[in-house]
């Protein structure tokens, strides 16, 4: 295999030369699955695990090898490797774990590009759409929102331009099942490592088999009530595309628990950034201070009050996240001064 095909480039390889000195092989995470990965190497797919020095040495779960990630295997046999070390990403999707505490999730590794699918069909949701810009925007990484299914939709113009209201973002809209994907092709030039995620039912699959030339992803019907389907991508996976350039599939979110900071919500909703910089008060809540642009903005009308509202609800998730992500911090570094303390006092006794 290629990889330069599939986005090794020179950051890359310049990344792995001490690896490669210490006689390890460069390979690229295809899936996946807890401990157990598939990746791409120079000779092709190969089985590996992780090994117990890179699990100590990781910070948390999420530091662990994802689909998308460079890393540094020591290759067993032709069937198994060890993956010893993950390459500095240069980028990451994260999300809040599923769960209390708060922890946070890796979706994708070294995206170029993400491709944010929504339906023009009874799940056109443009307050989801904000969600996953927050997630591109904490990332890094240039979205394209996909409005799929144009041959379901009455007014494809109008829900383009509802969604231009709301970002400057490039808006394609397609019908995957009748026309394909060509409409994506052009940014497919320079094998970039593009993601696709969105809703389940939303054609993501449909897409990707498009972009793949091959009906290589199971793809499955959606519910005439609402338009919702199942989950027919039931983990991450990186595929090789026919004329350079990878992509990664993912399962349906319809709950994207954002695990990102105020300044990203920010981004996407500049607006009401640009407003908050001529409140009387730099720390103003924007709920009854007085001088509060915002709030004369929601009164004369010029504030869009869904988006407002969408708004408001992120930054709350953020604050809460930045809040809980610290004092989950502060116990866990008074846990570690424990364990140290503990060992010093055992050294001490030993001696004695």
């Amino acid at each position: 295999m290629n990889l330069e095909m599939i986005g090794a480039c020179a950051r890359v390889r310049g990344a792995f030369g001490d690896y490669a000195r210490r006689g390890l092989a460069l390979a690229r995470v295809a899936e996946a699955h807890r401990d157990l990965y598939q990746l791409y190497t120079e000779t092709g797919a190969i089985r590996a695990e992780a090994s117990g020095a890179l699990w100590y040495a990781s910070a948390d779960a999420a530091s662990m090898p994802v689909a998308g990630d460079w890393v540094a295997a020591r290759i067993v046999n032709a069937e198994q490797a060890i993956v010893e070390a993950v390459l500095p990403r240069q980028s990451c999707f994260y999300r809040r774990a599923v769960g209390k505490r708060e922890e946070r999730q890796a979706i994708a590794a070294n995206v170029d590009l993400l491709f944010v699918v929504c339906g023009l069909d009874g799940d056109f949701s443009p307050r989801r759409i904000e969600r996953y810009l927050a997630l591109a925007a904490d990332a890094g990484v240039t979205p394209v929102l996909v409005l799929n299914k144009a041959d379901a939709c009455a007014d494809v113009d109008s829900r383009v331009r509802e969604v231009q209201a709301i970002s400057a973002a490039q808006v394609v809209a397609l019908s995957a099942l009748v026309d394909g994907a060509e409409a994506l092709r052009d940014w497919l030039t320079g094998n970039p490592t593009v993601a696709l995620v969105g809703s389940s039912g939303v054609g993501k699959s449909t897409i990707a088999n498009a972009l793949l030339g091959e009906a290589r992803l199971r793809t499955g019907a959606v519910r005439e009530s609402d338009s919702r389907g199942r989950h027919t991508t039931t983990h991450r996976e990186l595929l090789p595309l026919p004329g350079g350039g990878a992509l990664i599939d993912t399962p349906g979110m319809r709950e994207l628990q954002l695990w990102a900071a105020a300044e990203s919500i920010d981004a996407v909703f500049d607006e009401i950034a640009t407003l908050a910089q001529r409140c009387r008060f730099g720390d103003c809540s924007h709920s009854g201070e007085p001088g509060c642009a915002v709030a004369d903005a929601r009164a004369a009308g010029l504030l869009d009050e869904a988006r407002w509202q969408s708004y408001s609800k992120l930054q709350k998730e953020a604050r809460r996240h930045e809040a809980l992500t610290e004092a989950h911090a502060a116990q866990e570094a008074k846990r570690k001064l424990k364990v140290l303390m503990r060992a010093q006092k055992r050294i001490y006794e030993s001696r004695e």
